[in-house]
Protein backbone atom coordinates (compact mmCIF):
# COMPACT_ATOMS: atom_id res chain seq x y z
CA UNK A 1 0.00 0.00 0.00
CA UNK A 2 1.30 3.46 -0.88
CA UNK A 3 0.21 7.03 -1.55
CA UNK A 4 -0.40 6.33 -5.24
CA UNK A 5 -2.86 3.56 -4.41
CA UNK A 6 -4.61 5.55 -1.66
CA UNK A 7 -5.13 8.42 -4.12
CA UNK A 8 -6.40 6.05 -6.82
CA UNK A 9 -8.95 4.54 -4.42
CA UNK A 10 -10.13 8.01 -3.35
CA UNK A 11 -10.62 8.94 -7.00
CA UNK A 12 -12.55 5.73 -7.59
CA UNK A 13 -14.81 6.41 -4.59
CA UNK A 14 -15.36 10.00 -5.70
CA UNK A 15 -16.34 8.84 -9.19
CA UNK A 16 -18.90 6.34 -7.89
CA UNK A 17 -20.56 7.07 -4.53
CA UNK A 18 -19.61 10.77 -4.49
CA UNK A 19 -20.35 11.91 -8.06
CA UNK A 20 -19.13 15.21 -9.50
CA UNK A 21 -21.03 18.31 -8.43
CA UNK A 22 -20.75 21.65 -10.29
CA UNK A 23 -20.73 23.93 -7.24
CA UNK A 24 -18.27 21.80 -5.31
CA UNK A 25 -16.02 21.34 -8.33
CA UNK A 26 -16.06 25.10 -8.89
CA UNK A 27 -15.16 25.69 -5.24
CA UNK A 28 -12.12 23.44 -5.60
CA UNK A 29 -11.07 25.17 -8.81
CA UNK A 30 -11.53 28.68 -7.40
CA UNK A 31 -9.59 27.80 -4.26
CA UNK A 32 -6.74 26.44 -6.36
CA UNK A 33 -6.67 29.52 -8.62
CA UNK A 34 -6.55 31.73 -5.52
CA UNK A 35 -3.58 29.66 -4.31
CA UNK A 36 -5.25 28.59 -1.09
CA UNK A 37 -3.42 25.70 0.60
CA UNK A 38 -4.69 22.33 -0.72
CA UNK A 39 -5.87 21.14 2.69
CA UNK A 40 -9.66 21.03 2.27
CA UNK A 41 -11.47 17.80 3.04
CA UNK A 42 -11.75 15.31 0.19
CA UNK A 43 -15.11 14.64 -1.51
CA UNK A 44 -15.72 11.44 0.44
CA UNK A 45 -14.84 13.21 3.71
CA UNK A 46 -17.13 16.09 2.80
CA UNK A 47 -19.97 13.66 2.20
CA UNK A 48 -19.28 12.03 5.57
CA UNK A 49 -19.72 15.44 7.24
CA UNK A 50 -22.95 15.88 5.27
CA UNK A 51 -24.26 12.51 6.46
CA UNK A 52 -23.32 13.18 10.09
CA UNK A 53 -25.11 16.53 9.99
CA UNK A 54 -28.23 14.89 8.59
CA UNK A 55 -28.08 12.15 11.22
CA UNK A 56 -28.38 14.72 14.01
CA UNK A 57 -30.95 16.73 12.00
CA UNK A 58 -28.69 19.75 12.38
CA UNK A 59 -30.32 23.18 12.39
CA UNK A 60 -27.23 24.97 13.69
CA UNK A 61 -23.71 24.03 12.64
CA UNK A 62 -20.45 25.65 13.69
CA UNK A 63 -17.33 25.27 11.57
CA UNK A 64 -13.96 26.39 12.93
CA UNK A 65 -11.77 26.95 9.88
CA UNK A 66 -13.51 27.90 6.61
CA UNK A 67 -10.66 27.90 4.08
CA UNK A 68 -12.37 28.09 0.66
CA UNK A 69 -15.77 26.97 1.88
CA UNK A 70 -15.69 23.46 0.39
CA UNK A 71 -16.65 21.67 3.60
CA UNK A 72 -18.99 24.56 4.42
CA UNK A 73 -21.03 23.78 1.31
CA UNK A 74 -21.29 20.11 2.26
CA UNK A 75 -22.47 21.06 5.75
CA UNK A 76 -24.91 23.76 4.63
CA UNK A 77 -26.58 21.37 2.22
CA UNK A 78 -27.31 19.06 5.14
CA UNK A 79 -29.11 21.66 7.24
CA UNK A 80 -32.65 21.06 8.39
CA UNK A 81 -35.19 23.60 7.08
CA UNK A 82 -34.39 27.07 8.33
CA UNK A 83 -30.96 26.01 9.55
CA UNK A 84 -27.73 27.97 9.56
CA UNK A 85 -23.98 27.39 9.41
CA UNK A 86 -21.66 29.79 11.21
CA UNK A 87 -18.09 29.37 10.02
CA UNK A 88 -15.02 31.05 11.52
CA UNK A 89 -12.04 32.13 9.43
CA UNK A 90 -8.99 34.16 10.40
CA UNK A 91 -7.65 34.85 6.90
CA UNK A 92 -9.46 37.60 4.92
CA UNK A 93 -8.39 36.16 1.55
CA UNK A 94 -9.73 32.73 2.47
CA UNK A 95 -13.00 34.28 3.63
CA UNK A 96 -13.36 36.20 0.36
CA UNK A 97 -12.88 33.04 -1.71
CA UNK A 98 -15.28 31.14 0.52
CA UNK A 99 -18.00 33.78 0.19
CA UNK A 100 -17.83 33.57 -3.59
CA UNK A 101 -17.91 29.76 -3.53
CA UNK A 102 -20.84 29.70 -1.13
CA UNK A 103 -22.73 32.28 -3.19
CA UNK A 104 -22.16 30.22 -6.35
CA UNK A 105 -23.68 27.24 -4.52
CA UNK A 106 -26.71 29.44 -3.68
CA UNK A 107 -26.18 29.02 0.05
CA UNK A 108 -25.39 32.57 1.15
CA UNK A 109 -28.65 32.86 3.12
CA UNK A 110 -27.75 29.74 5.10
CA UNK A 111 -24.11 30.56 5.88
CA UNK A 112 -22.50 33.28 7.97
CA UNK A 113 -18.73 33.75 7.79
CA UNK A 114 -17.20 35.44 10.83
CA UNK A 115 -13.76 36.87 10.22
CA UNK A 116 -11.14 36.91 12.96
CA UNK A 117 -9.23 34.60 15.30
CA UNK A 118 -11.45 31.76 16.49
CA UNK A 119 -10.52 32.34 20.12
CA UNK A 120 -12.01 35.82 19.77
CA UNK A 121 -15.11 34.71 17.86
CA UNK A 122 -15.96 31.76 20.12
CA UNK A 123 -16.47 33.80 23.34
CA UNK A 124 -18.65 36.22 21.35
CA UNK A 125 -20.76 33.31 20.13
CA UNK A 126 -21.15 32.08 23.70
CA UNK A 127 -22.22 35.54 24.87
CA UNK A 128 -25.03 35.62 22.31
CA UNK A 129 -26.82 32.85 24.21
CA UNK A 130 -28.39 31.54 21.03
CA UNK A 131 -29.54 27.99 20.42
CA UNK A 132 -26.72 25.48 20.92
CA UNK A 133 -25.00 23.94 17.92
CA UNK A 134 -26.04 20.47 16.77
CA UNK A 135 -22.74 19.77 15.02
CA UNK A 136 -19.33 21.42 15.33
CA UNK A 137 -16.53 20.76 12.86
CA UNK A 138 -13.03 21.74 13.98
CA UNK A 139 -10.61 22.06 11.07
CA UNK A 140 -8.33 24.95 11.98
CA UNK A 141 -4.78 25.17 13.34
CA UNK A 142 -4.09 22.01 15.34
CA UNK A 143 -2.17 23.78 18.10
CA UNK A 144 -5.44 25.47 19.02
CA UNK A 145 -7.55 22.30 19.08
CA UNK A 146 -7.67 21.91 22.89
CA UNK A 147 -9.14 25.40 23.36
CA UNK A 148 -11.43 25.03 20.36
CA UNK A 149 -12.75 21.80 21.86
CA UNK A 150 -13.37 23.40 25.26
CA UNK A 151 -15.40 26.16 23.64
CA UNK A 152 -17.21 23.61 21.48
CA UNK A 153 -18.42 21.86 24.61
CA UNK A 154 -19.79 25.14 25.93
CA UNK A 155 -21.58 25.77 22.65
CA UNK A 156 -23.06 22.28 22.22
CA UNK A 157 -25.99 20.40 23.72
CA UNK A 158 -26.53 16.78 24.79
CA UNK A 159 -26.67 14.82 21.54
CA UNK A 160 -24.45 17.21 19.60
CA UNK A 161 -21.51 15.93 17.55
CA UNK A 162 -18.03 17.46 17.63
CA UNK A 163 -15.87 16.36 14.69
CA UNK A 164 -12.14 17.13 14.59
CA UNK A 165 -10.00 16.63 11.49
CA UNK A 166 -6.28 15.85 11.03
CA UNK A 167 -5.66 14.23 14.41
CA UNK A 168 -3.15 11.49 13.51
CA UNK A 169 -0.59 13.70 11.75
CA UNK A 170 0.95 10.89 9.67
CA UNK A 171 1.42 8.88 12.88
CA UNK A 172 3.32 11.63 14.70
CA UNK A 173 0.58 11.74 17.35
CA UNK A 174 2.36 8.90 19.21
CA UNK A 175 5.53 10.98 19.66
CA UNK A 176 5.39 12.10 23.28
CA UNK A 177 8.56 14.19 23.02
CA UNK A 178 7.52 16.07 19.86
CA UNK A 179 8.25 19.77 19.50
CA UNK A 180 5.64 20.15 16.73
CA UNK A 181 2.90 22.45 18.10
CA UNK A 182 0.25 20.83 15.91
CA UNK A 183 1.04 17.37 17.24
CA UNK A 184 1.22 18.73 20.78
CA UNK A 185 -2.24 20.21 20.28
CA UNK A 186 -3.69 16.85 19.21
CA UNK A 187 -2.02 15.06 22.13
CA UNK A 188 -3.46 17.62 24.58
CA UNK A 189 -6.88 17.04 23.03
CA UNK A 190 -6.54 13.31 23.63
CA UNK A 191 -5.58 13.94 27.25
CA UNK A 192 -8.74 16.00 27.64
CA UNK A 193 -10.90 13.33 25.97
CA UNK A 194 -9.46 10.65 28.25
CA UNK A 195 -10.85 12.50 31.29
CA UNK A 196 -13.89 14.29 29.89
CA UNK A 197 -17.08 12.57 31.10
CA UNK A 198 -19.40 14.79 29.08
CA UNK A 199 -18.50 13.14 25.77
CA UNK A 200 -18.10 9.70 24.25
CA UNK A 201 -15.33 9.87 21.67
CA UNK A 202 -13.23 7.82 19.31
CA UNK A 203 -10.56 8.41 16.70
CA UNK A 204 -10.32 6.60 13.37
CA UNK A 205 -7.13 6.48 11.30
CA UNK A 206 -7.61 7.34 7.63
CA UNK A 207 -5.66 7.05 4.39
CA UNK A 208 -6.46 8.69 1.08
CA UNK A 209 -5.42 11.35 -1.37
CA UNK A 210 -4.40 13.59 1.55
CA UNK A 211 -2.14 10.89 2.96
CA UNK A 212 -2.20 9.22 6.36
CA UNK A 213 -4.23 10.99 9.05
CA UNK A 214 -7.34 10.56 11.15
CA UNK A 215 -10.59 12.02 12.45
CA UNK A 216 -12.05 12.25 15.95
CA UNK A 217 -15.78 12.14 16.60
CA UNK A 218 -17.14 13.09 20.02
CA UNK A 219 -20.79 12.68 21.00
CA UNK A 220 -21.96 15.00 23.78
CA UNK A 221 -23.59 12.70 26.31
CA UNK A 222 -27.23 13.00 27.28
Amino acid sequence: MNQEQWTAVDLYISSTVVPSDPALDAAVEASSKAELPPIAVTPNQGKLLHILARLVNARRILEIGTLGGYSTIWLARALAKGGRVITLEVNPKHAEVARANIARAKLSKSVEIRLGPALESLPKLASEKARKFDLIFIDADKAGIPEYFKWSLKLSRPGSLIVIDNVVRKGAVIQADTKDPDVQGVRKLNEILAKEKRVTATTIQTVGSKGYDGITVALVNR
